[in-house]
Protein backbone atom coordinates (compact mmCIF):
# COMPACT_ATOMS: atom_id res chain seq x y z
CA UNK A 1 0.00 0.00 0.00
CA UNK A 2 1.46 2.89 -0.93
CA UNK A 3 1.73 6.21 1.07
CA UNK A 4 -1.05 8.13 -0.80
CA UNK A 5 -3.64 5.06 -0.15
CA UNK A 6 -2.92 5.12 3.44
CA UNK A 7 -3.32 8.73 3.57
CA UNK A 8 -6.99 8.23 1.94
CA UNK A 9 -7.59 5.28 4.24
CA UNK A 10 -7.20 7.27 7.40
CA UNK A 11 -9.31 10.14 5.94
CA UNK A 12 -11.78 7.62 5.29
CA UNK A 13 -11.67 6.00 8.45
CA UNK A 14 -11.75 8.98 10.07
CA UNK A 15 -14.94 10.39 8.31
CA UNK A 16 -16.54 6.93 9.18
CA UNK A 17 -15.38 7.59 12.99
CA UNK A 18 -16.79 10.92 13.28
CA UNK A 19 -20.49 9.52 12.05
CA UNK A 20 -20.40 6.07 14.25
CA UNK A 21 -19.11 8.99 17.09
CA UNK A 22 -22.55 11.12 16.57
CA UNK A 23 -24.51 8.43 16.28
CA UNK A 24 -23.67 7.05 19.39
CA UNK A 25 -24.16 10.49 21.09
CA UNK A 26 -27.45 11.05 19.58
CA UNK A 27 -28.16 7.70 20.40
CA UNK A 28 -27.29 8.30 24.09
CA UNK A 29 -30.00 11.17 24.41
CA UNK A 30 -32.62 8.72 22.80
CA UNK A 31 -32.15 6.18 25.25
CA UNK A 32 -32.33 8.57 28.14
CA UNK A 33 -35.89 9.69 27.24
CA UNK A 34 -36.55 6.21 26.46
CA UNK A 35 -35.76 5.42 29.86
CA UNK A 36 -37.93 8.34 31.30
CA UNK A 37 -40.86 6.86 29.50
CA UNK A 38 -40.28 3.78 30.94
CA UNK A 39 -39.87 4.81 34.56
CA UNK A 40 -43.53 6.92 34.07
CA UNK A 41 -45.59 3.86 32.42
CA UNK A 42 -44.27 1.04 34.38
CA UNK A 43 -45.26 2.43 38.05
CA UNK A 44 -48.85 3.28 36.13
CA UNK A 45 -48.88 -0.30 34.96
CA UNK A 46 -48.05 -2.11 38.39
CA UNK A 47 -50.32 -0.13 39.89
CA UNK A 48 -53.36 -0.68 38.10
CA UNK A 49 -51.99 -4.49 37.88
CA UNK A 50 -52.62 -4.07 42.28
CA UNK A 51 -55.89 -2.48 42.21
CA UNK A 52 -56.93 -5.19 39.35
CA UNK A 53 -55.72 -8.06 42.17
CA UNK A 54 -57.54 -6.27 44.85
CA UNK A 55 -61.00 -6.45 42.89
CA UNK A 56 -60.40 -9.74 42.02
CA UNK A 57 -59.98 -10.95 45.74
CA UNK A 58 -63.01 -9.26 47.58
CA UNK A 59 -66.09 -11.90 48.08
CA UNK A 60 -68.52 -9.44 45.87
CA UNK A 61 -66.36 -10.13 42.35
CA UNK A 62 -68.17 -12.96 41.33
CA UNK A 63 -67.81 -13.99 38.29
CA UNK A 64 -64.48 -14.02 35.91
CA UNK A 65 -63.89 -12.21 33.18
CA UNK A 66 -63.44 -13.93 29.77
CA UNK A 67 -60.04 -12.53 29.25
CA UNK A 68 -58.30 -14.01 32.73
CA UNK A 69 -60.00 -17.52 31.63
CA UNK A 70 -57.53 -19.70 30.29
CA UNK A 71 -58.52 -22.59 27.52
CA UNK A 72 -57.40 -25.01 25.61
CA UNK A 73 -54.87 -23.18 23.04
CA UNK A 74 -55.50 -24.27 19.52
CA UNK A 75 -54.38 -21.21 18.01
CA UNK A 76 -51.89 -18.26 19.74
CA UNK A 77 -50.74 -14.93 18.36
CA UNK A 78 -47.10 -13.75 18.28
CA UNK A 79 -46.42 -10.25 18.57
CA UNK A 80 -42.87 -9.72 17.46
CA UNK A 81 -41.40 -6.72 18.47
CA UNK A 82 -38.19 -4.99 16.19
CA UNK A 83 -36.44 -1.91 15.82
CA UNK A 84 -37.12 0.03 12.28
CA UNK A 85 -33.26 0.80 11.35
CA UNK A 86 -29.79 -0.74 12.00
CA UNK A 87 -26.68 -0.29 13.21
CA UNK A 88 -27.73 -1.50 16.42
CA UNK A 89 -25.53 -4.37 17.23
CA UNK A 90 -27.25 -7.65 17.23
CA UNK A 91 -30.28 -6.39 18.29
CA UNK A 92 -32.49 -7.27 15.17
CA UNK A 93 -30.75 -10.69 14.39
CA UNK A 94 -31.56 -11.83 18.19
CA UNK A 95 -34.79 -11.27 18.07
CA UNK A 96 -35.47 -12.06 14.94
CA UNK A 97 -33.61 -15.29 15.26
CA UNK A 98 -35.76 -16.48 18.64
CA UNK A 99 -39.22 -15.41 17.11
CA UNK A 100 -38.34 -17.62 14.26
CA UNK A 101 -37.60 -20.13 16.37
CA UNK A 102 -40.93 -19.23 18.70
CA UNK A 103 -42.68 -19.80 15.54
CA UNK A 104 -41.69 -22.96 14.41
CA UNK A 105 -42.21 -24.75 17.77
CA UNK A 106 -45.93 -23.35 18.27
CA UNK A 107 -46.30 -24.91 14.81
CA UNK A 108 -45.23 -27.84 15.45
CA UNK A 109 -47.26 -28.21 18.62
CA UNK A 110 -50.61 -27.67 16.40
CA UNK A 111 -51.19 -24.34 17.75
CA UNK A 112 -51.43 -22.53 14.21
CA UNK A 113 -49.15 -19.47 15.00
CA UNK A 114 -51.11 -15.68 13.98
CA UNK A 115 -48.08 -13.79 13.86
CA UNK A 116 -47.65 -9.49 14.00
CA UNK A 117 -44.73 -7.75 13.88
CA UNK A 118 -44.09 -4.69 15.01
CA UNK A 119 -40.93 -3.13 13.38
CA UNK A 120 -39.73 -3.09 9.53
CA UNK A 121 -37.08 -4.80 10.11
CA UNK A 122 -38.51 -8.39 11.41
CA UNK A 123 -41.13 -7.29 9.05
CA UNK A 124 -38.77 -7.50 6.00
CA UNK A 125 -37.04 -10.22 7.09
CA UNK A 126 -39.94 -12.44 7.68
CA UNK A 127 -41.31 -11.35 4.48
CA UNK A 128 -37.79 -12.39 2.53
CA UNK A 129 -38.52 -15.37 4.21
CA UNK A 130 -41.70 -16.11 2.79
CA UNK A 131 -43.77 -16.16 6.19
CA UNK A 132 -47.09 -15.33 6.71
CA UNK A 133 -47.67 -12.10 9.21
CA UNK A 134 -49.98 -9.62 9.64
CA UNK A 135 -47.73 -6.18 9.15
CA UNK A 136 -49.99 -3.64 9.60
CA UNK A 137 -48.75 -2.43 13.19
CA UNK A 138 -45.57 -2.80 11.23
CA UNK A 139 -44.39 1.26 11.76
CA UNK A 140 -45.65 1.66 15.31
CA UNK A 141 -42.07 1.99 16.48
CA UNK A 142 -40.91 5.17 14.85
CA UNK A 143 -43.16 6.99 16.80
CA UNK A 144 -44.68 4.66 19.63
CA UNK A 145 -47.89 6.33 19.87
CA UNK A 146 -50.35 5.01 22.19
CA UNK A 147 -53.29 5.20 20.10
CA UNK A 148 -51.32 2.51 17.60
CA UNK A 149 -51.27 0.16 20.72
CA UNK A 150 -54.78 0.73 21.90
CA UNK A 151 -55.76 -0.58 18.38
CA UNK A 152 -53.75 -3.93 18.37
CA UNK A 153 -54.22 -4.44 21.70
CA UNK A 154 -58.26 -3.94 21.26
CA UNK A 155 -58.15 -6.33 18.12
CA UNK A 156 -56.02 -8.80 19.92
CA UNK A 157 -58.89 -8.82 22.40
CA UNK A 158 -61.90 -8.93 20.20
CA UNK A 159 -59.95 -12.27 18.83
CA UNK A 160 -59.55 -13.52 22.10
CA UNK A 161 -63.25 -13.13 23.06
CA UNK A 162 -64.40 -14.26 19.86
CA UNK A 163 -62.52 -17.37 19.65
CA UNK A 164 -60.23 -16.71 17.04
CA UNK A 165 -57.19 -17.16 19.01
CA UNK A 166 -56.76 -18.77 22.64
CA UNK A 167 -53.82 -17.08 23.76
CA UNK A 168 -51.21 -13.91 22.92
CA UNK A 169 -47.48 -14.15 23.30
CA UNK A 170 -45.88 -10.42 23.31
CA UNK A 171 -42.05 -11.09 22.09
CA UNK A 172 -39.25 -8.35 22.75
CA UNK A 173 -36.19 -7.25 23.79
CA UNK A 174 -36.08 -6.14 27.51
CA UNK A 175 -34.60 -3.30 28.86
CA UNK A 176 -32.57 -4.42 32.29
CA UNK A 177 -29.61 -2.05 31.56
CA UNK A 178 -27.87 0.37 29.61
CA UNK A 179 -25.03 -2.58 28.91
CA UNK A 180 -27.67 -5.45 29.45
CA UNK A 181 -30.82 -6.53 27.61
CA UNK A 182 -32.54 -9.51 27.46
CA UNK A 183 -34.87 -11.28 25.22
CA UNK A 184 -38.13 -12.38 27.14
CA UNK A 185 -41.87 -14.14 25.83
CA UNK A 186 -44.71 -12.80 28.25
CA UNK A 187 -48.48 -13.69 27.82
CA UNK A 188 -50.52 -10.99 27.15
CA UNK A 189 -53.71 -12.56 27.00
CA UNK A 190 -55.09 -14.23 29.18
CA UNK A 191 -53.92 -12.01 31.86
CA UNK A 192 -52.63 -13.26 34.94
CA UNK A 193 -54.36 -11.75 37.99
CA UNK A 194 -53.14 -12.34 41.72
CA UNK A 195 -55.78 -12.01 44.43
CA UNK A 196 -52.62 -11.46 47.10
CA UNK A 197 -54.38 -13.59 49.40
CA UNK A 198 -56.62 -12.42 52.70
CA UNK A 199 -54.93 -9.16 52.37
CA UNK A 200 -57.82 -8.22 49.40
CA UNK A 201 -60.50 -9.95 51.07
CA UNK A 202 -61.96 -7.14 52.79
CA UNK A 203 -65.87 -6.29 52.07
CA UNK A 204 -65.48 -2.67 50.76
CA UNK A 205 -69.20 -1.60 49.39
CA UNK A 206 -67.93 -0.20 45.57
CA UNK A 207 -69.91 2.15 43.69
CA UNK A 208 -70.10 0.74 40.59
CA UNK A 209 -69.65 -3.24 41.34
CA UNK A 210 -66.70 -4.66 41.35
CA UNK A 211 -67.15 -6.44 38.44
CA UNK A 212 -67.65 -3.61 36.73
CA UNK A 213 -64.96 -2.00 37.64
CA UNK A 214 -62.72 -5.67 36.75
CA UNK A 215 -64.61 -5.48 33.43
CA UNK A 216 -63.21 -1.59 33.09
CA UNK A 217 -59.61 -1.84 34.23
CA UNK A 218 -58.68 -5.08 31.95
CA UNK A 219 -58.70 -3.52 28.83
CA UNK A 220 -56.20 -0.86 30.30
CA UNK A 221 -54.18 -2.97 31.57
CA UNK A 222 -53.82 -4.83 28.60
CA UNK A 223 -53.37 -1.74 26.17
CA UNK A 224 -50.64 -0.63 28.54
CA UNK A 225 -48.53 -3.99 28.92
CA UNK A 226 -48.35 -3.95 25.43
CA UNK A 227 -47.43 -0.16 24.62
CA UNK A 228 -44.99 -0.99 27.61
CA UNK A 229 -43.48 -3.56 25.60
CA UNK A 230 -42.88 -0.65 22.79
CA UNK A 231 -41.16 1.33 25.33
CA UNK A 232 -39.14 -1.26 26.58
CA UNK A 233 -38.07 -2.48 22.92
CA UNK A 234 -36.81 0.99 22.42
CA UNK A 235 -35.36 1.40 24.87
CA UNK A 236 -33.10 -1.92 24.52
CA UNK A 237 -32.65 -0.55 21.27
CA UNK A 238 -31.06 2.58 21.99
CA UNK A 239 -28.93 0.53 24.38
CA UNK A 240 -27.97 -1.90 22.02
CA UNK A 241 -27.05 1.17 19.35
CA UNK A 242 -24.78 2.92 21.81
CA UNK A 243 -22.70 0.19 22.54
CA UNK A 244 -22.58 -1.25 19.22
CA UNK A 245 -21.68 2.75 17.80
CA UNK A 246 -19.14 2.88 21.14
CA UNK A 247 -17.48 -0.40 19.28
CA UNK A 248 -17.14 1.25 16.04
CA UNK A 249 -15.63 4.31 17.37
CA UNK A 250 -13.15 1.94 19.58
CA UNK A 251 -12.50 -0.06 16.39
CA UNK A 252 -11.77 2.72 14.32
CA UNK A 253 -9.22 4.89 16.40
CA UNK A 254 -7.34 1.37 16.61
CA UNK A 255 -7.03 0.96 13.04
CA UNK A 256 -6.37 5.12 12.57
CA UNK A 257 -3.44 4.24 14.98
CA UNK A 258 -2.33 1.28 13.07
CA UNK A 259 -2.77 3.14 9.65
CA UNK A 260 -0.67 6.01 11.23
CA UNK A 261 2.06 4.07 12.13
CA UNK A 262 2.28 1.73 8.86
CA UNK A 263 2.21 5.37 7.21
CA UNK A 264 4.62 6.93 9.85
CA UNK A 265 7.13 4.08 8.72
CA UNK A 266 6.83 3.74 5.05
CA UNK A 267 7.46 7.72 5.08
CA UNK A 268 10.85 7.16 7.23
CA UNK A 269 11.56 4.51 4.34
CA UNK A 270 11.41 6.78 1.30
CA UNK A 271 13.32 9.35 3.44
CA UNK A 272 15.80 7.22 4.38
CA UNK A 273 16.10 5.94 0.71
CA UNK A 274 16.11 9.63 -0.63
CA UNK A 275 18.66 10.26 1.64
CA UNK A 276 20.96 7.29 0.89
CA UNK A 277 20.62 8.10 -2.88
CA UNK A 278 21.69 11.32 -2.29
CA UNK A 279 25.05 10.28 -0.32
CA UNK A 280 25.19 7.68 -2.80
CA UNK A 281 25.60 10.74 -5.88
CA UNK A 282 27.68 12.65 -4.03
CA UNK A 283 30.05 9.75 -3.23
CA UNK A 284 30.07 9.21 -7.28
CA UNK A 285 30.80 12.92 -8.00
Amino acid sequence: MSLKEIKNRIASVSNTRKTTSAMKMVSSVKLRKAQQSIQTALPYVRQLDHILSSLSAMPQAGLLSPLVVSREVKRTAVVCFSSDSSLCGAFNGNIIRHSRSLIAKLSDSGESPLVYTVGERITDAFRKEGLEADTGYSGMMEKRVYGQAVSLADELMDMYLKGVIDKVVLSYTHFRSAGSQQIVDTVLLPVSVETGGSRYANDYILEPSAEQLIETLLPKVIRMKLYSAVLDSYASEQAARVVAMQAATENADKLIGELTLQYNKLRQQAITSELLDLAGGSQNN
